[in-house]
């Protein structure tokens, strides 16, 4: 697909731009939390459960706490040794509890949590689905490979152990806060005079934090980014001994990480440092000030439990200022997630259906066994028309970006069963003529009809079900190579497979495979040569059995004995349908019908091999070798 975009995102190398990978910080605090909650809403009765153990769990601890003041006053200085001993197993069991009831709501929000992520994994990959190729074009795989493991694992991380966290210190903080209050309004005013300022350093390191996770998110999308381009890319690096500027290009971006990321974890790690140092200065001032209370009123138990409470109560505030950077990045995290749900989906207003058909002199009647009769095409109306494969374009105009035209005013015809070839330089617009047809990019002005049928009214998966394409960087999938094949037409049964291998003469070399069909093919296919690949690609064509074939240089990568090879089954497979062929091979296209010249997004020359040949043109040029087909 050479000139698709105008050569955007198909080179691993000049896709990086000083924008790319950019990502902003959350925007909308309130509606990403919001939705959130709404996936863990779907755990309403667990959450529930939860909060129940993090109540009594906080309960637990201050109650426990306060069980100093009376073992104190009541059976250490009085002596009470048997009181003390029961005081004792109470004190315990109340501590015992606490740690059972904190075991148990981790247990339940680790289950909460990975069923979450797996809710937003699953659609966040069925949204992927759903989008346009532009959206593709306009993001880098890493960059939204990011989503699934970055961003996904930061949310996980944040419901997992920050959710209940925050909760509980909320809960633990307010419980001891009335505890407080009750034993000693006055030091709890000298108490939280010191707090105020623990809490002002954590909006302070916290807002600076914030801003630095954010920027540490962005740069190591970037890095993900190169590394994944960097490594698909890696045959053109090293043809064009690109290593040392790939190498440089790294260690730019991954400088860029790690001042991102000094920058945040410094601002984390010295949350801690900043919040112990006051927690130890509020507890010398609290022990001063409780010391010349005690003596005056003889409560020392009190002051014991106070003292407790003093440490108890900056602890919550200290796991608060912890989780406040795993919370802002899950944040924002979440809302580069929901903002990929949230992209535009691929739109289809199409209401024609292809369908099976049996069609005779007067009329067509609709089939229900799709095995049989032929396709058709269902009107609203339920009026059925015979696909046929008479493609149009009237007067097209299209442009990728909106500023620089590909397609100026493009108008041709195919008819039924008529071979069209598409030739011309790099960038003239030979495999956007392809996209159209299939709807990968809408027009910006004109009309394209299928069978008479303006294929904006056909259902897009209708449309592509009608048209086989076999392009020019073959791409298989990791499973067996009957399971490659079988992606022309997932219900065919393996004899089916093996008849379209054969069509494409890749059944020999199939059957030397060390368990034929049923070998397993992993990483892109990559123990086949590109020529044994492309087989496998048009077998997948010649298997969807369409009435439509799109050839996007489909023997490019094939050499000229295996080309020989496969003619023939390629004229059984194009026999009887309408074909558009894109060839840099001239000699491929001798014998198609109409043969259409393109230059700068228009049409130059039209007709058939010997009448180009005879008008001495630029197809004259091309064939004969004095131009060059770039």
């Amino acid at each position: 697909m050479a000139e698709q975009k105008n050569g955007a995102n198909h080179a691993p190398v000049p896709r990086h731009g000083p924008n790319q990978g950019v990502y902003q910080k959350p925007k909308n605090l309130r509606g990403t939390v919001g939705r959130l909650m709404g996936y863990l809403g779907r755990y309403k009765l667990r959450l529930v459960l939860v909060a129940v153990c993090i109540f009594l769990n906080a309960a637990c601890s201050v109650g426990g706490s306060y069980l100093m003041r009376p073992l104190i006053n009541d059976y250490i200085l009085p002596g009470n040794f048997p009181g003390l001993a029961k005081m004792l197993v109470l004190m315990g069991g109340i501590y015992l509890l606490g740690a059972g009831l904190s075991f148990t709501y981790a247990r339940i929000m680790v289950r909460i949590s990975q069923s979450t992520v797996a809710a937003l994994r699953r659609d966040l990959f069925a949204k992927l689905q759903t989008l346009p190729l532009k959206y593709f074009d306009a993001h880098t795989h890493g960059e939204l490979m990011s989503r699934f493991t970055n961003d996904i694992d930061n949310v996980s991380e944040a419901i997992n152990n920050s959710f209940a966290s925050l909760i509980s210190s909320t809960a633990t903080f307010l419980g001891t806060l009335a505890m407080m209050l009750y034993i000693s309004p006055l030091l709890t005013c000298i108490t939280f005079s010191v707090l105020a300022l623990m809490l002002a350093a954590v909006r302070g390191i916290g807002g600076r934090s914030r801003k630095s996770f954010t920027a540490q998110q962005k740069a190591i999308g970037a890095v993900n980014g190169y590394i994944e381009e960097m490594t698909v890319g890696q045959k053109v690096i090293k043809v064009f001994n690109y290593e040392s500027a790939a190498i440089e290009g790294f260690q730019e971006r991954n400088e860029a990480y790690r001042q991102a990321a000094t920058n945040a974890q410094s601002f984390a790690g010295a949350m801690m440092p900043v919040m112990g140092n006051l927690s130890y200065l509020n507890y010398a001032v609290t022990c001063m000030a409780g010391a010349l209370l005690a003596i005056r009123s003889g409560d020392l138990g009190g002051l014991a439990a106070f003292l407790q409470y003093t440490r108890q109560v900056s602890q919550p505030v200290s796991q608060v200022s912890q989780q406040v950077n795993v919370l802002l990045g899950a944040v924002a995290g979440a809302e580069r997630i929901f903002e990929v749900m949230e992209a535009e989906p691929e739109q289809d207003s199409g209401k024609v259906t292809l369908v099976r058909a049996k069609c005779l002199s007067g009329g067509c009647i609709e089939e229900t066994n799709l095995e049989t009769g032929a396709w058709a095409w269902k009107k609203t109306d339920g009026a059925l028309i015979p696909v046929r494969g008479d493609v149009r374009f009237d007067h097209v105009v299209f442009s990728y970006d909106g500023s620089k035209t590909i397609l100026n005013s493009i108008s041709l015809y195919a008819e039924p069963g008529q071979k069209i070839a598409l030739v011309g330089s790099t960038g003239a617009g030979k495999t956007t003529i392809t996209n159209l047809i299939n709807r990968f990019y809408e027009l910006d002005a004109g009309i394209i009809t299928y069978d008479g049928i303006d294929i904006r009214d056909i259902e897009k998966d209708s449309l592509r079900k009608s048209l086989g394409v076999v392009l020019q960087d073959t791409h298989l999938f990791s499973g067996t190579v009957a399971d490659n094949i079988r992606y022309g037409r997932l219900d065919a049964t393996d004899e089916e497979v093996e008849a379209a291998a054969k069509l494409a003469n890749a059944d020999d070399f199939i059957r030397h495979l060390p368990q034929g069909y049923a070998t397993v093919l992993s990483g892109d296919g990559g123990c086949l040569s590109q020529g044994e690949r492309q087989l496998l690609n048009i077998a997948r064509a010649a298997l969807s059995n369409p009435p439509v074939l799109i050839l996007d240089e489909a023997t490019s990568s094939i050499d000229t004995r295996t080309e020989k090879l496969i003619e023939k089954g390629m004229d059984q497979l194009m026999a009887g349908r309408t074909v558009f062929v894109i060839a840099h091979r001239l000699s491929t296209v001798r014998n198609s019908q109409a043969i259409l010249v393109l230059e700068q997004g228009e049409i130059i020359e039209r007709g058939g091999h010997d009448d180009l040949l005879d008008q001495k043109g630029r197809y004259y040029q091309l064939y004969t070798g004095q131009a060059e087909l770039a």
